[in-house]
């Protein structure tokens, strides 16, 4: 009730109700997720600087470069991840068509002159100054918005979707997986198969279609292997993890050198900036795929602990929001999330003590990266944006 008379009492009325509104909305977020969110970046770009200081200074370049740049990538993907968490979510099935040509014409891009090789890998367009973008972890974002629109519409009569939308579905994914394997990136199309599979149980499809998606993918598998489609190098450094004595100058060398740095932290590690195997730059690419290696080495177990128990409660949030969301589109959404981020963290994590292949996956919120950061911030900001419209009329 407006106790005062003028027009200086509706103004101060309506400037009292946007800050309650305001605050409200803050108090809607999912704070555990965020906060989560928050110290692995942080703790993130702390083991950058620990992982490239010593190199950068050897090299004569500025020691704080990498982490300079990875803070100011933070700063840009908080951004990215707070204005999606602004927007309502259910809007996005508009724009699906959009994020998912932008991604495909992205990755054909990377295959023409415009991409670059960077370890191995032709999965870059360099911009100049520095500056470089890697269209497939952007893909991952359009991946699950697309599949969550075609899998979350609702049907009547229907418990889950039809087999015209789930063979469109598998189409639509199966172009921009087939161009990410042509780079070659392996592990980024791991993880849109994890994506397809998750997101296709939870959305109610019939059983036998994840079996033969499941069948058919080991089935496929066996032929490349049986008729050499790939390459001996290729076919080595996939199974160097096996037994990476049996070429410890090869292809098992990252693989050795990952174990040696994990299991060298014993149960403390020896320090954060103190690791010899970080310092000695025995493990490649410390800063990205391999940050976890430093975090053995360094903080040991217990920081070991700490880091797999952050990204936990991403996941449990994010499996929270999923159950919550006022629609199936909100709930897929959440599921892709979670899908993604679960198996990159398991495989980014398995890789470094020895129980998964190579595949160059970062570590969700934590890796040096720009593309890689900016794509992780954006499904941040949509688990938020499902959360804080988790009542059907927000």
């Amino acid at each position: 009730m407006i106790t005062g008379t003028g027009a200086g009492s509706v103004e101060a009325y309506a400037s009292r109700r946007g800050v309650r509104s305001r605050l409200g909305g803050l108090r809607r977020l999912d704070w555990p997720l965020f906060l989560a969110v928050l110290a692995l970046s942080v703790i993130g770009a702390l083991l950058v600087r620990s992982a490239t200081f010593q190199l950068l200074t050897e090299q004569g370049k500025d020691p704080e470069g990498f982490v300079k740049r990875h803070v100011l990538n933070l700063f840009i993907g908080f951004a990215l991840g707070g204005l999606v968490t602004v927007l309502d979510y259910r809007l996005l099935r508009a724009y699906v068509p959009i994020l998912y040509g932008v991604a495909c014409v992205g990755l054909v891009a990377v295959l023409t002159p415009l991409g670059e090789t960077i370890n191995g890998s032709h999965s870059w367009i360099v911009l100049g100054g520095g500056f470089q973008v890697q269209p497939s972890e952007f893909a991952k974002v359009g991946l699950v918005v697309l599949l969550a629109m075609i899998l979350g519409e609702p049907r009547d009569g229907e418990i889950g979707p039809g087999r015209r939308d789930v063979l469109l579905a598998l189409v639509l994914a199966g172009v921009p997986a087939v161009l990410i394997m042509m780079q070659p990136d392996l592990g980024t199309t791991l993880v849109f198969i994890a994506v397809v599979l998750g997101m296709l149980a939870i959305s109610g499809a019939q059983k036998r279609w994840l079996f033969g998606l499941v069948g058919g993918g080991a089935a496929a598998a066996a032929a490349v292997w049986f008729f050499g489609l790939l390459e001996d190098y290729q076919i080595d450094r996939f199974t160097a993890f096996l037994d990476p004595e049996a070429d410890p100058r090869g292809a098992g060398y990252n693989a050795q050198q990952a174990r040696i740095a994990v299991g060298s932290g014993s149960v403390f590690g020896k320090g954060l900036f103190q690791g010899e195997q970080t310092g000695g730059h025995f493990v490649p690419e410390q800063q990205t795929d391999f940050i976890f290696t430093v975090v053995g080495e360094e903080l040991g177990f217990v920081g070991g602990a700490v880091i797999i128990a952050l990204l936990g409660v991403v996941l449990w949030r994010g499996l929270r929001i999923a159950t919550q969301a006022a629609d199936l589109f909100g709930t897929l959404v959440a599921t892709g999330v979670v899908c993604w981020m679960g198996f990159q963290t398991f495989q980014n994590v398995g890789m470094s003590i020895g129980i998964m292949p190579i595949t160059g996956l970062p570590l969700p919120f934590v890796s040096y990266g720009g593309s890689a950061t900016f794509a992780n911030m954006i499904a941040f900001g949509l688990l938020q944006a499902v959360h804080v419209r988790r009542r059907p009329f927000d």
